[in-house]
């Protein structure tokens, strides 16, 4: 059955997801906070090496997008039996794609790792951090299928009482493996990968049994028998890859940036990483809302009144711009007091706190053009997105790389770059939305 489009409907399916999201920003705080407290190089080799790992994680997180939003688009058919053959196709595709990302990260990022970075030691902890954190592909494989799964329905309550088990255990599983407890040694970086591993294991169980003890399991026929078919591999594929490419280049622009900062100084990337925890608490609200973007254009291609679609994508992005100023506020007002939370050392926080002010503006931008961009993906032309994607990307990796390898700019001076990612893709993505026919999309 289709969603409603009242604001009521509309925040009753983001909320669950931006609680899910603003609890896994708590975690990746709490993490940073930890870590820094263990030692600031357990602190940014955790930072650098996490990106490297959700660079890779986001190709899995691309076909699960594209589950949904294929889902999504069967239950607005009335196709409800359909739902089975694309569940069960991306757990066997996510299933592959997480072997590749396990042996590349066990047998050459590590080289890989030692050969560019400027500081060995700095590489060395990364490499301990992912040697551990790449098992946790294995358990983002349920995790992602359930998710794409319960996002389609609109039962966005379950990722909400999924991501609180995870931030709960993983929580308190830090702080006893960073800093040891009973007879256990401190683990430091090693420890918070096993804690965030041993997290994802035990919510990918609870989402298993929240799936069969509903109701939607047996209305859309999940499990009900085996039926992974070339049909549903070559439309996971087709909405998907462009997804997998799009998640893995965006985030890969990030860990080039990081990693160029690394080698200007370890001070520049302590107060990045500072930022970059932050900016999680941004996410909220934008990865929230946009995953709702999704549903409802993936749910509404079909309708024949052709305002629908316009009307829900400008609601969402005034509850997005609510809520960013809600919850994100304080980047403004009180940076200081932010980033005093992350990494309390005073030789930080004034650097920090000065580019967390200017770089708000841009998270309004992104807040604005999330919609329109997740729009072309719930539509299914996600080529378009890679697309502009690509393009954003390009502008933002020539911009980093003159600022800083050619024109030795300031730090802060250097994150400027947000504001041009962040026009670049709601431009692009609402030129396309006014000029071409994106509806005609059939997947």
């Amino acid at each position: 059955m289709q969603l409603s489009i009242s604001y009521k409907q509309i925040l009753k399916v983001a909320l669950p997801l931006m609680l899910g999201t603003f609890i896994q920003s708590i975690v990746m705080i709490t993490d940073a906070a930890f870590l820094s407290r263990f030692s600031t190089l357990s602190f940014d080799a955790s930072g650098n090496a996490g990106l490297i790992y959700v660079t890779l994680f986001m190709g899995l997180t691309g076909l699960g997008d594209a589950a949904q939003i294929i889902m999504a688009r069967r239950i607005g058919q009335g196709e409800n039996k359909a739902l089975n053959a694309t569940f069960q196709s991306a757990l066997f595709v996510i299933f592959l794609f997480a072997i590749v990302f396990f042996y590349l990260i066990q047998n050459h990022v590590g080289d890989m790792l030692m050969g560019y970075s400027r500081n060995k030691e700095l590489a060395q902890e990364q490499i301990n951090f992912l040697s551990i954190r790449s098992y946790g592909f294995f358990m983002g494989v349920l995790m992602l299928a359930l998710n794409s799964f319960f996002m389609a329905t609109g039962k966005t309550w379950v990722i909400m009482v999924s991501t609180a088990f995870f931030a709960t255990s993983n929580i308190i599983l830090d702080y006893l493996l960073i800093f040891g407890f009973w007879d256990i040694e401190p683990m430091g970086v090693k420890g918070a990968a096993l804690a965030s591993v041993i997290s994802e294991g035990l919510t990918a169980l609870v989402l298993l049994v929240l799936l069969f003890s509903s109701k939607e399991r047996i209305t859309y026929g999940i499990f009900s028998k085996f039926q992974v078919t070339l049909k549903s591999l070559r439309r996971l594929f087709n909405v998907g890859m462009p997804l997998v490419i799009q998640g893995f280049f965006a985030l890969a622009t990030w860990t080039v940036f990081f990693t160029w900062i690394e080698q200007m100084s370890t001070y520049d990337l302590t107060v990045s990483q500072n930022i970059r925890a932050i900016y999680f608490l941004a996410f909220v609200p934008i990865f929230g809302f946009g995953a709702t973007t999704k549903t409802y254009v993936a749910q509404y291609m079909d309708a024949k009144d052709k305002t629908i679609i316009p009307k829900v994508v400008k609601r969402i992005q005034f509850l997005t711009m609510l809520f960013l100023l809600a919850i994100f506020h304080g980047a403004l007002l009180y940076p200081e007091q932010l980033i005093s939370i992350i990494n309390p050392e005073e030789a930080y926080l004034e650097d920090s706190a000065y580019i967390l002010r200017m770089v708000f503006g841009s998270i309004l931008i992104f807040g604005l053009s999330t919609p329109y961009f997740q729009t072309i993906n719930g539509s299914g032309n996600t080529r378009v997105s890679l697309a502009i994607e690509i393009f954003g990307m390009i502008v933002y990796i020539a911009y980093a790389y003159f600022t800083i390898k050619v024109w030795n700019w300031s730090i802060a001076a250097i994150w400027t770059v947000e504001y041009l990612y962040f026009i670049s893709l709601g431009a692009l993505s609402l030129l396309y939305l006014s000029i071409f026919n994106w509806r005609k999309k059939e997947y």
